[in-house]
């Protein structure tokens, strides 16, 4: 504890600190703005002191913030006419005393105190978030003071203390708003995504006996839209013709742990309905209890005997893939992720990759896709400037469906990657893709490089998670395919072989 009697050499260089202004925006965006949460702790700093101005306050590089204030109606004041940049600045972190500020060398001529409010006496102790000075706790009078006690000094750092645990809180609090809101966000664009492949997705949980379906499910078995539903209404929903053979091979697939895979009509709409689903797990016993699964509309493909039966090949072909992939998909992400937040934010992500995928080859009627729209379908959500951050050097390369599906994800998983450790987590990090289209052994095959350029410094991963395989298996249904990702210091690079 000491009265300091000349300006600190480094309170510029303390207010400037780039560590200093990171901790103080990170866990206090909101700093100009008063909050009465901590009105209770300045009114208590002014009645240790029996003082009558009291502040809670935040520093920043020009400006000094109010967050609670007893005795002024201020809210800001700039911080060359501030006492607490005194109390910043001092490397020891402790109280900074001023018991007569009209005979102190620095501060008898501040207008504040050679005029009114006349100010005499300032004691504050300064606010500590991730190791930084950030704000102070701190008393004024009008009288000049002969000292301080040790107990005074003591609560008013215990004040500091609590401050600080707030601000932590609140900012803890805001954090978590953002992630739901995100979360929000993302169930909204998961719930398009499976609309607008008008699939439904449900869990039926065997013991409770009910079905937990989302809003496309619930419309397609023509129930009332709610969260939980019994099994008993789901199943008999079902066409009473169909209704044997679907039992039937749900218990043959529950029985054997192998796919269910099974066609049925709903009774009320006569609608075709296309299921696949498989238990998720099982009791100690190896007794069923849960069964994830998935529906797809495909009544519009019975209309015509004829055209449907050509047309129904490709659908089953394609349709199977899909929901074997997003069970695929379901199943490691929940085996990954035990929190519900973090597993809708994971499988989103992923099914909107493949939505992406899906979304331009049916705009191309299952043909074939270029590799430089598959590439900005799937970059673009995670870059601000996409001509800026992602720079491709290509030659022209049409994909076919497999080929967009498994690249899709692969490039979905890299760039999630990238925006959480790598090149996109930095505002100047970009990312070089070179495709080629070579020759080799008489066949046309895709050379694509991923490079990360401008992001942190990278180490390899001690423990390769779900995102890992993911990259490496998603082209596994075409032969000869490969991916290689190297952990280069200057950035991660990935090496895709795909036969064209």
């Amino acid at each position: 504890m000491h009265e300091v009697t000349a300006m600190l050499p480094t309170l510029a260089r303390v207010l400037g600190s780039q560590d200093r202004l990171g901790a103080l925006h990170a866990a206090v965006p909101d700093m100009a703005q008063p909050d009465s949460d901590f009105d209770a702790l300045a009114r208590l700093a002014a009645g240790i002191f029996e003082a009558p101005i009291a502040h809670i306050t935040l520093v920043g590089r020009d400006w000094q913030w109010f967050k609670a204030a007893v005795g002024t109606p201020e809210t800001r004041v700039r911080v060359e006419e501030s006492f607490c940049v005194h109390t910043i600045a001092q490397e020891a972190c402790e109280v900074f005393l001023v018991l007569d500020a009209s005979k102190h060398p620095v501060f008898r001529h501040w207008p504040k105190v050679a005029e009114a409010p006349s100010l005499r006496f300032y004691a504050g102790v300064p606010i500590i978030l991730a190791g930084q000075a950030v704000g102070t706790v701190c008393v004024l009078d009008v009288v000049a003071h002969s000292g301080v006690s040790a107990k005074q000094v003591e609560e008013l750092r215990r004040i500091a203390e609590v401050a600080a645990t707030l601000l932590k809180v609140k900012d803890k609090a805001h954090r978590h708003s953002l992630n739901e809101a995100a979360l929000l966000r993302r169930e909204q664009r998961l719930a398009m995504a499976l609309e607008a492949a008008n699939v439904g997705s449900w869990l039926w949980d065997i013991r409770a006996g009910t079905v937990v379906g989302d809003g496309a499910m619930t419309r397609m078995f023509g129930l009332p839209a709610e969260r939980s539903l019994s099994a008993k209404a789901v199943f008999s929903a079902i066409h009473p013709d169909d209704r044997a053979a679907t039992f039937a091979k749900l218990r043959t697939a529950m029985a054997a742990d192998e796919e269910y895979d099974g066609m049925f009509r709903i009774r009320a709409s006569e609608r075709w309905l296309l299921g696949r689903g498989r238990v998720h797990d099982r009791d100690g016993k190896g007794a069923p209890l849960t069964f994830l699964g998935m529906t797809i509309d495909v009544s519009e493909q019975q209309v015509a005997v004829q055209r449907t039966r050509l047309l129904l090949k490709e659908l089953n072909h394609r349709v199977k893939n899909t929901l074997a992939m997003l069970q695929s998909l379901a199943r490691q992400t929940l085996r990954q992720t035990s929190d519900p937040a973090e597993f809708m934010m994971a499988f989103a992500g992923r099914l909107q990759a493949i939505s992406e995928a899906h979304g331009l080859l049916s705009d191309h009627e299952w043909g074939t896709i270029r590799l430089s729209e598959l590439i900005s379908k799937q970059l673009r959500p995670y870059v601000s400037d996409y001509a800026e951050q992602v720079e491709l050097h290509k030659d022209e390369i049409l994909l076919g469906p497999d080929q967009a599906v498994g690249l899709g994800l692969v490039l979905h998983e890299l760039a999630t990657n990238a925006v959480k450790y790598g090149s996109l987590s930095v505002p100047k990090g970009k990312i070089v893709l070179t495709a080629r289209s070579v020759v080799e052994d008489g066949s046309a095959v895709l050379h694509l490089t991923w490079t990360e350029v401008g992001g942190p410094p990278v180490r390899e991963p001690r423990r390769r998670g779900f995102g890992s395989l993911l990259i490496e298996r998603s082209l596994d249904k075409i032969i000869g395919s490969s991916v290689k990702v190297e952990y280069m210091s200057a950035g991660v690079t990935a090496l895709i072989h795909l036969p064209l």
